[in-house]
């Protein structure tokens, strides 16, 4: 069983992490998979790491589905309108599902200084990869739902709530993403447009990997350097949660709500690729992290 096969996705920040995991899952319930990202095999981005978008889009295809890679920089207008242009010529004016995912902060993220000591430059550049190209992204992109009075977009995120995420320029770019949802919510609720912010646990992304020194074959070796690594989850996690979402006929009843793998993971019947189940929110409540 396909439950998205016909449909038509986009994924932005789909090189790698929660993006990569999430178009992959997509193509696994048999959808079309429009892949974005500035990394391509002619040139890596900022980030300097090895994925990229034409690599996703195949393992999209391999997972069953169809992978189209589309080298996008979600900051700049006319990247992102040519994206939406592409779609609607390509698909004939159909997008069911949009997921903005569009993040780079980490390396421009200071976690040891106040917001005063904090690099000004960094801090509003967070805002502009990690906000801006959200809202350029849904400005384009929701006017093709809109005409078909139909479609879902997903704000990813960390977290469910507004609470002080440990630093200013992280915080106000993760809450955002919250807002986004539930102000974009408002507007669409006439057209029928469904908008959510969905949030991962503790996510095991590639980059996550390398920083504790394992792979995914041996992951559980990083809990001796941070024990609540144990709780963690991988991409494909939230890549399955969204893809419940997408597939869900009452979906609409969710619209502006802060969702998260773990909770969509007790309402809907998936699990991670391993298997388990893991249950951040539990976890977080169990060890008082809260």
């Amino acid at each position: 069983m396909k439950p998205l096969e016909g449909k038509i996705a986009v994924v932005t920040g789909a090189t790698r992490g929660a993006g990569r995991g999430i178009a992959m899952m997509l193509g696994e319930a048999g959808a079309t998979v429009y892949v974005t990202g500035r990394s391509t095999r002619k040139a890596r981005s900022e980030m300097d790491r090895p994925e990229t978008i034409e690599e996703t889009a195949e393992l999209v295809t391999e997972q069953g589905g169809t992978g189209i890679p589309v080298r996008v920089d979600h900051t700049v207008e006319d990247d992102v309108r040519a994206l939406f242009e592409q779609v609607e010529r390509e698909q004939k004016g159909q997008l069911d599902i949009l997921v903005n995912d569009i993040w780079g902060g980490d390396p421009l993220t200071d976690w040891e200084v106040p917001f005063w000591e904090h690099s000004l430059e960094n801090g509003l550049k967070i805002q502009k990869q990690a906000v801006q190209s959200h809202m350029i992204t849904s400005f384009y992109g929701a006017p093709l739902m809109v005409k078909n009075k139909k479609g879902l977009i997903v704000e990813v995120t960390d977290g469910v709530d507004y609470r002080y995420r440990g630093n200013l320029y992280y915080s106000l770019a993760k809450i955002s993403a919250i807002h986004l949802a539930e102000a974009m919510a408002k507007d669409l609720q006439k057209h029928g447009v469904t908008c959510v912010a969905v949030s991962p646990g503790f996510l095991r992304s590639e980059a996550m990997l390398d920083h504790f020194g394992v792979t995914e074959e041996n992951w559980r070796e990083g809990a001796d350097q941070d024990p609540h690594f144990i709780a963690s989850e991988t991409p494909f996690y939230i890549g399955r949660a969204i893809a419940a979402l997408a597939g869900d006929p009452s979906v609409h009843e969710k619209t502006g709500k802060a969702l998260s793998s773990w909770e969509l993971s007790r309402e809907y019947p998936f699990t991670d690729i391993d298997g388990r189940k893991p249950d951040w929110g539990k976890y977080i409540e169990k060890m008082n992290l809260i």
